[in-house]
């Protein structure tokens, strides 16, 4: 006996009633994006795989531990399913030379893949909204990104989101800062984990992003980077927090807050929440300015951020949002194969006057066909009999009033008989 095929682990089906969160999620997201002046962008799932070695970093966590990575078989050529979406965003946007021609905001909603142990909030396929924007240099759109996610929290009724910000300087002030922390954490190897030891001259800065707990106090001790910032740096970084204070939106300072990605500068944020047990941040990004430039593109200014999507829908369903469930405003109910051929026609036609319409399939008696109208939650009933598909009529029978008179009409008519009916239902509400 063959086995039940289930999924790949930490690759989760999304049944219908979860699903209508989801489809609350993307439409206030669609809405909340439309709003700030953010077009989609829709970019493969599979990309070479040294785009993303040159954008990430190959000694991050990501690259060396996490991706999909395989050869083509049919031209021996790297590939990788993408990890994340920012690298994917700006090979398209060079590709296609979309930042000469103007500044760009862009957004996309996708899923990406790492291979990491599955929980809570973390999954091997997991869903992302990306944020992009390209050809803007100053420090009011890193501020207006962050502005977004304190909106689209109130948007979705979420509390309890706390904003955490940091600046990375840039290459210059963070190499001064690398060559103070590798000689911090060597006056201090005999307390580096092995992690730390291999990352302590290749990527010193992401030990201080451990998740150790013996490290902590380590970490917490060890030079901070705004300690190296210039006055240009200082200035970009104060400019975020001029628009923050005045916009009303509380913040902390984070100096360990580094992000796991290697081409970042200037403002890095995260947006973190103590309702989703250890995987707390729910939207993060900032700045990248050389990101363009070391992909093979032209100096280009960028920011931008990413949210992850299960996480979100979590705190949804926790803090108690419901989605309407779809509910037709007709439910065709025939019996008979003269009824079930004008129940057809009579359908796609309400369809064609904007009528959503629910078509009875798979045969059954009258009173179960009333029954499953009834439990679709229709506002009509339309019945249709071979007496009727004689005469070209049906019955329409209101579902959801005490007072409703059922009413035999002509087929033609039946759509502005609904319709009215219909605005005076919403006029009463």
């Amino acid at each position: 006996m063959s086995q039940t095929l289930q999924a790949v682990r930490g690759m989760n089906d999304i049944l219908p009633e979860e699903a209508a969160f989801w489809e609350l999620f993307e439409e206030t997201v669609r809405s909340w994006l439309k709003a700030y002046g953010y077009r989609p962008i829709r970019m493969p799932i599979v990309e070479p795989t040294p785009l993303f070695k040159r954008a990430i970093g190959e000694v991050t966590d990501i690259v060396e531990k996490e991706m999909y990575s395989f050869i083509d078989g049919l031209n021996g050529e790297a590939l990788t399913l993408r990890p994340e979406g920012t690298a994917g965003c700006v090979r398209a946007v060079i590709e296609h030379n979309l930042a000469a021609r103007q500044t760009q905001r862009l957004y996309y909603i996708g899923q990406m893949f790492r291979h990491e142990r599955p929980q809570k909030g973390r999954y091997r396929q997991f869903h992302q909204v990306g944020v992009e924007s390209f050809g803007i240099a100053g420090p009011d759109i890193d501020a207006e990104m962050i502005l977004m996610g304190a909106r689209l929290w109130n948007d979705l009724g979420l509390d309890g989101i706390e904003l955490q910000i940091n600046s990375l300087g840039q290459p210059a002030e963070r190499a001064l800062h690398r060559a103070a922390l590798i000689a911090y954490f060597e006056a201090h190897a005999e307390l580096l984990d092995d992690d730390a030891k291999r990352r302590l001259h290749s990527n010193p800065l992401r030990i201080l992003d451990t998740k150790n707990p013996a490290m902590q106090e380590l970490c917490a001790a060890a030079p901070k980077l705004i300690d190296y910032l210039g006055a240009e740096s200082l200035a970009h970084f104060e400019g975020v927090q001029r628009v923050l204070r005045d916009a009303g939106v509380p913040f902390s300072i984070n100096p360990r807050l580094v992000r796991g990605l290697d081409y970042y500068n200037q403002t890095v944020f995260e947006w973190v929440t103590d309702k989703l047990g250890a995987q707390g941040t729910v939207c993060a990004g900032g700045r990248y300015d050389g990101l363009v430039e070391q992909l093979g593109g032209k100096p280009t200014p960028a920011c931008g951020f990413a949210m992850g999507v299960e996480r979100l829908v979590a705190l949804i369903k926790d803090s108690g949002g419901e989605p309407s469930a779809p509910v037709p405003d007709v439910y065709v109910v025939h019996q008979g194969d003269a009824a079930a051929r004008l129940a057809f026609r009579v359908a796609e036609g309400l369809r064609d006057q904007g009528i959503d319409v629910l078509l009875h399939c798979g045969g059954g008696s009258f009173k179960s066909q009333m029954k499953k109208a009834d439990g679709s939650g229709a506002v009509f009933a339309v019945i249709i009999g071979d007496d009727e598909a004689l005469t070209g009529e049906a019955q329409l029978k209101p579902l959801r009033t005490a007072d409703g008179v059922q009413q035999k009409l002509k087929v033609d008519d039946l759509a502005e008989a609904i319709i009215g009916q219909l605005i005076d239902l919403d006029e009463e509400e």
